[in-house]
């Protein structure tokens, strides 16, 4: 027999339960065991007053962020939107079907007020990490670093030549960026000034680094776990290499501080493989540099390179081609390197000359004070741990591409070196959670007798 639809009648009351209706299969369901946010409330409450109206719990605020990160809604207002209509967002912003959702502007005005006085977003961060820890997803033996460059939210087309024709209509920013002159991510990462600045973001770095047309951006710098490419902590700089750099040795002093995680092994790119970071990661931290040296020694008009002279530690002299020795005064350069010269009178009667120094009474060979560091490097580059970690640091470039795919972080939306940060530190947040969610199995309830 043919059914007929019933028409809908209001009815005076309702049974209705939103945990039986959150698939037992559903993301959320599975993110939600690993979510505590149990010291929010005292971590800010000496940013709240003791009187007046009562405050939209921070808790549920930060529950619908990550919703809005692990899901990739980015705006805020249709995160409100997406939060009032979706049961599953609901069930787990702990939000009833009576319940009001709070209005966008309540993110603004706690972002950029207590959220960023208490750093509550790395302290939410830091707890997800401990909870990977816990969990046993991080190994700890070997990390990777790397770094990847997102668009500011800034058009490419308006700029400004100096930081004197900036208008006043971004007075926050302008502050951010004022303050951040001097920090080693940002302003005083390099002494080369910008082509152009923007005025709606000044401290945003015009940048090529694409491939393509120059553009705003900001770089954000992960340092994972190799085991389960779990991401231990997070740095957003300004889009140079020297400032990369730094935020990796930021990040690495303070993992170990906060998690007392101590790798053996780090991989990186050619990027970072400087002789000072090299060295940094050699001497100072006891690290295994699983990076590529970057050296520009090597000669292509025919001539002989560094790599031809033959250095002897035993004697502090290098040996050139022809067997004749050559010394340094011991004298360091700008570049904190010590040059090694030969004898002229050697060299005026070498057959070698017009191989070696052709256009130069005698030659010179630098070498960096920290080429003992460099050449532990080559060495590790030999073995076949490096190529283990070569092919184990790209799931940094996995990570990136899943921020900027899946996540939609191909563009940032709070503009200043704060709102980068901000964004920069819930992303992989969300990020963490979804890979336990992943990884780990949810409990099932054990069925009564």
């Amino acid at each position: 027999m043919m059914g007929e639809r019933t028409m809908m009648q209001e009815a005076l009351f309702y049974g209705f339960s939103l945990e039986r209706h959150v698939p037992s299969d559903h993301m959320l369901r599975s993110i939600d065991q690993f979510v505590d946010l149990s010291g929010v409330r005292a971590d800010l409450e000496p940013y709240y007053s003791a009187m007046g109206r009562p405050s939209i719990d921070p808790e549920l605020m930060i529950r619908m962020l990550l919703v809005g990160y692990c899901f990739g809604i980015r705006s805020e207002r249709r995160l409100c939107e997406e939060v009032h209509l979706n049961l599953a967002y609901r069930w787990f912003c702990r939000l009833g079907l009576d319940s009001e959702v709070p209005d966008h502007s309540t993110f603004s005005k706690n972002r950029h007020g207590r959220f960023r006085d208490s750093d509550l977003l790395r302290q939410v961060f830091e707890t997800v990490v401990a909870r990977c820890m816990a969990e046993g997803l991080v190994g700890g033996e070997g990390f990777a670093v790397d770094a990847s460059v997102i668009a500011a939210d800034a058009h490419r087309q308006r700029g400004v030549t100096g930081t004197g024709d900036l208008a006043p209509i971004s007075k926050r920013a302008v502050t951010e960026y004022l303050a951040v002159l001097n920090d080693a991510a940002f302003g005083g990462a390099t002494p080369v000034e910008p082509k152009f600045v923007s005025p709606t973001d000044p401290a945003a770095r015009w940048t090529a680094a694409g491939g393509g047309p120059a553009f705003y951006a900001y770089a954000d710098n992960y340092l994972i776990d190799l085991k389960h490419a779990v991401i231990m902590d997070v740095e957003a700089t300004t889009a140079v290499r020297q400032a990369e750099v730094t935020a990796a040795k930021t990040m690495i002093t303070r993992t170990a501080d906060r998690f007392d995680a101590r790798p053996a092994r780090l991989a990186a790119d050619t990027g970072y493989g400087s002789a000072e970071m090299l060295a940094w990661l050699v001497d100072k931290r006891g690290i295994e540099p699983h990076i590529p040296v970057f050296d520009k020694s090597g000669r292509k008009d025919g001539t002989f390179s560094r790599d031809d002279f033959c250095y002897n530690h035993e004697t502090d002299v290098y040996v050139c081609p022809a067997g004749k020795t050559m010394t340094t005064t011991g004298t360091l350069t700008d570049d904190a390197a010590l040059l090694y010269r030969a004898s002229k009178h050697d060299c005026d009667a070498c057959d070698l000359k017009p191989r070696c120094c052709p256009n130069a009474p005698a030659r010179i060979v630098p070498r960096s004070i920290h080429e003992a560091a460099r050449d532990k490097a080559r060495d590790i580059a030999m073995t076949d741990a490096y190529l283990t970690s070569r092919r184990e640091r790209k799931e940094v470039e996995m990570l990136f591409a899943h921020l900027k795919r899946i996540l939609r972080l191909g563009r940032l939306r709070l503009r200043g070196p704060c709102g980068a940060r901000d964004e920069f530190l819930l992303a992989p947040t969300a990020q963490n959670l979804r890979k336990m969610a992943k990884l780990i199995p949810m409990m099932q309830p054990i069925p009564a007798m």
